[in-house]
């Protein structure tokens, strides 16, 4: 038997093969199925420590006025919350974007466990408390904007030395204090870098010099100090904006030397705006201003202390668009050179000390949109070729030496908007050219020249002109009916010329007019009585003219006074102070009249002779006693004008001075209201005679009021001054002090909401107020300083038309002529000791300057301020050197409601979009000037005419003017209130 083994083959190799291939496939696959357990394990767990950091960041939130993180809950995917975005590869959150939310709250640390976030954007909210230091945890973070918010405290070091990868940071519009991190130059892909508006101090770090990435640097309005470092911007050649405003820093060499900083700034080949306002930077303008790059468009140096002319090398930035060089200490003449930079489009150069002839040159200039020459000392004519500027809106060479004539080129600028060459030398007549530029749409002010002429007929074609000034002229002739064409006038003045004949009645189809004034002419015959028709009109000024007849009746002559048409002595009316009209009636001739005149006669004999026997009598006994009625007779000589005022009638108007009648009272005395007897309410003014300079008060005040004028000043109705007992009778003003109006007080009538004024009386209030000042500091017969502006001292009558009021410590400056002051002996009192009220005192007063009308412009834009913010400068939150100027000007950029207050919020926030947005910008112009005048440098100060001028702009803005445009110098156009 045959016995088979049993024989074992081997494999073939592809056998072999395909198995182990078997094996790896199912080893493959094990290990992903367990891999995949744990990396979604891991992608859970990293998504619910995102969850987890989130809805810590919500628990900080105390206030979500748009509900924007109501789906931040358990239910909803964390991808899915409102601002939050994941990296689809990565699983985790890498955004968190949630702008202008109106969130409320803390900013929370616990943000740091998002590990993988790039982008943090919490812009436009109202976070508080500082940045966590915890923050320096974001390795990944390449975006990060925290702007227009609330954050206070300095910025941890360990945020830039560990977010290396950071290329775009925006901090601005926040209280953040101290130092700028020298780590900043650890971050070498920044290329933005935004601190604009905060409270940082020190130095610029040198480590920026690292950041060759650098594109946007933005420094403006903090308190930085220091060198401009010149060494350090020489390192950033990629470097397009450089904004280091309103800040300390000065020039080298203890700030007398500009050259290093721009010599150095020529490495920056790509720079675009060089932006160094408001610092007092002294030196003067160097050559090396001309190797700047050619890509150079904005140069803003306005509010500095430069000194010098304009070097010619200036020409060689040909690319320039705007060159602002306003308010410092440039002499010599305009460089010619100018006329090189063929794109610029604003050149500013007012406010210095140029002498010698406007350059012909700049009529070449053929984009230029904006030519401001003013407030100068500019010699020779007008040169013809500005007529070549076609595209110019404003033209301001007012407040020079310029003589000759008007050249009627300037009638080619057909787009002009504002015309101003007031305050010069002109003559000759006004060229028809300039009459008939229909497109003005401001103003045209030619006044205080030595124009002659009648008035040209073709101011009949300026329709959209909104004022018209020619006053203190030499011009003729009479005012042409045609005038009436210019509809949309508000403000008209030919008054100081030589103008005759009479007023024609078509003036009253002027429906929009608010003031006219013909005073100091020749004019004869009635006043329209179509005037009365003008609802509009809050100031008329006929005085010193030749009219006759009878007033008219209606709308402004209601309630006009004879301050209106004082010299006029052949008008009668009803009016306080005017002459009443006599009517004559027939019987007076007849034999009626003269038997009882002749009854009258006798009877009035006979009681005559009774009375003087018991005057006699009673005189013989009272012989030695000085009567109160002949101590009436020391009325003050300096108000002859003035009917006078025995103390008894001002005793028994007052109620013997009872203090139920005391409606102020203060250092200077009490302030009574009175009922006079014909029915007039007066407020009469009792100063307190103990205090050392009460006579020197008293007898200034009553010489400032004798010698003024105006519809914003008080006027003085009469006075008493007696050895003992000295008052001022002025008119009773029924809604009180601005003071009383912003603040309630304990006993006040005022009803509970009548505190609050609208933001339209807001802006009126402030105008009348400018309105006054100007006319003390510049128009008035001698030039007045204040010196103690401030809310108590400004009235608001019936119709809550402001008026300053308080002289008893303003100085007269100097006469018409240019005289030495009027009243002897007042400096004592208020040249070696402060001026004013404590709060609203401008600091140069503090250091022993004597007193100025810019003085009056810090006082009055404290006020602006204290109206907008309805806080004191004296609140008890101004310590440590923050002033109420500082606290808005740290704010004014963002949000603007953590400045204004809270009732003008709400109104705000209750209007319709388009009303909104009006009523913020001009918030935003009250809140910019309000800054503007409260500059530490006096010289920086605005005029109170430049004020005037912004809010009469202002007005008529938020009156539908669509043409009362603003071109915010701080950049206001961009602030907004938030909704709540």
């Amino acid at each position: 038997m045959n016995t088979r083994k049993a024989i074992i083959r081997p494999l073939k190799s592809g056998t072999i093969s395909s198995m182990r291939n078997m094996y790896l496939l199912l080893l493959h696959y094990l290990i992903l199925a367990t891999l995949g357990q744990v990396s979604g394990d891991h992608y859970h767990h990293s998504l619910e420590s995102d969850r987890a950091a989130l809805m810590e960041f919500k628990r900080t939130i105390s206030a979500d006025p748009h509900s924007t993180l109501a789906n931040w809950n358990e239910l909803v995917d964390v991808c899915n919350f409102t601002g939050v975005r994941c990296n689809k590869k990565r699983h985790r959150v890498h955004k968190l974007v949630l702008i202008d939310k109106g969130l409320v709250g803390l900013l929370s640390p616990f943000l740091l466990n998002l590990t993988r976030l790039q982008v943090l954007q919490l812009d436009g909210n109202n976070l508080h408390g500082s940045v966590p230091d915890s923050f320096s945890s974001f390795s990944k973070l390449i975006l990060l904007t925290l702007a227009e918010n609330n954050l206070t405290g300095t910025l941890p070091p360990s945020l830039f030395s560990n977010c290396t990868s950071l290329k775009n940071v925006d901090l601005s519009h926040n209280l953040l204090i101290g130092t700028i991190p020298s780590d900043i130059g650890k971050c070498p892909y920044l290329w933005n870098l935004n601190l604009y508006n905060n409270q940082f101090t020190g130095e610029i770090p040198s480590s920026l010099s690292n950041l060759s990435a650098m594109y946007n640097l933005d420094l403006e309005y903090n308190h930085l100090s220091g060198e401009l470092p010149g060494q350090v911007m020489a390192q950033l050649p990629s470097l397009n904006f450089l904004h280091l405003s309103y800040n300390n820093m000065i020039s080298h060499n203890n700030n007398t030397n500009l050259d290093p900083f721009f010599a150095a700034l020529a490495n920056c080949t790509r720079l675009r705006e060089i932006e160094l306002a408001g610092m007092g930077l002294g030196g003067s303008l160097p050559s090396s201003i001309g190797r700047l790059s050619t890509t150079v468009n904005i140069v803003l140096l306005q509010e500095n202390q430069i000194f010098g002319s304009i070097p010619p090398a200036v020409g060689n930035l040909w690319n320039l668009s705007q060159l602002n060089l306003t308010s410092n200490l440039l002499n010599g003449t305009i460089s010619p050179e100018i006329s090189r930079m063929k794109n610029l489009e604003q050149l500013s150069l007012s406010y210095n000390d140029f002498t010698g002839e406007i350059p012909a040159a700049l009529g070449q200039l053929r984009r230029l949109g904006l030519l401001d020459l003013s407030h100068n000392n500019l010699s020779g004519t007008i040169p013809e070729n500005l007529g070549n500027l076609d595209k110019l809106i404003f033209l301001f060479l007012n407040n020079n030496n310029l003589s000759g004539e008007i050249p009627p080129s300037l009638g080619q600028c057909r787009d002009l908007d504002k015309l101003d060459l007031s305050y010069n030398k002109l003559t000759g007549i006004i060229p028809p050219q300039i009459s008939a530029i229909s497109e003005i749409r401001m103003y045209l002010n030619l006044s205080h020249n030595y124009l002659q002429g009648p008035l040209p007929i073709g101011l009949s074609k300026l329709v959209n002109v909104l004022e018209i000034d020619l006053s203190a002229n030499n011009l003729s002739g009479h005012i042409f009916p045609q005038l009436s064409s210019c509809i949309a006038v508000r403000i008209l003045n030919f008054s100081k010329n030589f103008l005759v004949g009479q007023l024609p009645e078509s003036l009253g189809d002027l429906k929009n007019l608010e003031a006219f004034d013909v005073s100091n002419n020749s004019i004869t015959g009635a006043i329209p009585a179509s005037l009365s028709n003008i609802r509009s009109l809050t100031f008329l000024n006929f005085s010193y003219n030749n009219f006759t007849g009878k007033l008219p009746s209606g709308g402004f002559f209601d309630t006009a006074t004879n301050l209106s048409f004082l010299g006029n002595e052949h008008i009668c009316g009803r009016g306080p102070g005017i002459q009443k009209c006599h009517q004559e009636h027939h019987y007076f001739h007849s034999r009626v009249f003269l038997i009882i005149f002749c009854v009258v006669i006798s009877v009035s004999a006979f009681f005559s002779t009774i009375c003087c026997v018991l005057g006699y009598r009673h005189v013989q006994r009272r012989i030695s006693t000085t009567t109160i009625e002949t101590e009436t007779n020391s009325e003050p000589e300096l108000m002859p004008n003035f009917p006078r005022m025995p103390y008894k009638q001002l005793s028994e108007a007052t109620g013997g001075f009872n203090e139920q009648n005391l409606i102020g009272s203060g250092s200077y005395g009490r302030v009574y209201k009175g009922v006079l007897p014909d029915g007039i309410a007066v407020a009469v003014k009792v100063l307190q005679l103990q205090t050392g300079n009460s006579t020197k008060s008293f007898t200034r005040e009553c010489e400032v009021l004798r010698r003024i004028r105006h519809r914003n000043l008080i006027r003085i109705i009469t006075a008493c001054s007696l050895p003992d007992f000295k008052a001022l009778v002025l008119p009773y003003m029924v809604n009180g002090s601005l003071e009383s109006r912003m603040y309630q007080y304990p006993g006040t009538t005022l009803r509970s909401d009548s505190s609050d004024l609208n933001l339209i009386q807001m802006v009126n209030i402030c105008s009348d107020i400018a309105e006054g000042m100007a006319y003390l500091h510049h128009h008035s017969p001698v030039r007045v300083i204040h010196c103690d502006l401030k809310p108590s001292n400004v009235l608001l009558n019936d119709d809550m038309t402001a008026l300053v009021s308080d002289f008893g410590i303003a100085r007269l400056v100097m006469t018409i002529g240019g005289n030495a002051p009027v009243i002897e002996n007042m400096g004592d009192s208020t040249a070696n000791m402060l001026s004013g009220t404590i709060g609203y005192i401008a600091p140069e007063y503090g250091f022993g300057s004597g007193t100025s009308i810019k003085g009056d412009v810090y006082s009055f834009g404290v006020l602006v301020l204290e109206m907008v913010t309805r806080k004191r400068p004296t609140d008890d939150m101004f310590t440590g050197g923050l002033s109420l100027h500082t606290w808005v000007k740290s704010h004014y950029h963002g949000r603007m409601e953590k400045i204004i207050n809270s009732n003008m919020v709400r109104a705000i926030q209750n209007q319709s979009p388009e009303v909104k947005r009006m009523w913020e910008v001009a918030v935003g112009e009250l809140i910019e000037l309000g800054i503007l005048c409260t500059q530490s440098n006096p010289s920086a100060r605005p005029t109170m005419l430049d004020a005037a001028d912004d809010l009469d702009r202002l007005k008529r803005y938020l009156g539908g003017e669509t043409t009362a445009t603003f071109a915010s110098s701080l950049g206001m156009s961009s602030s907004t209130i938030g909704d709540d």
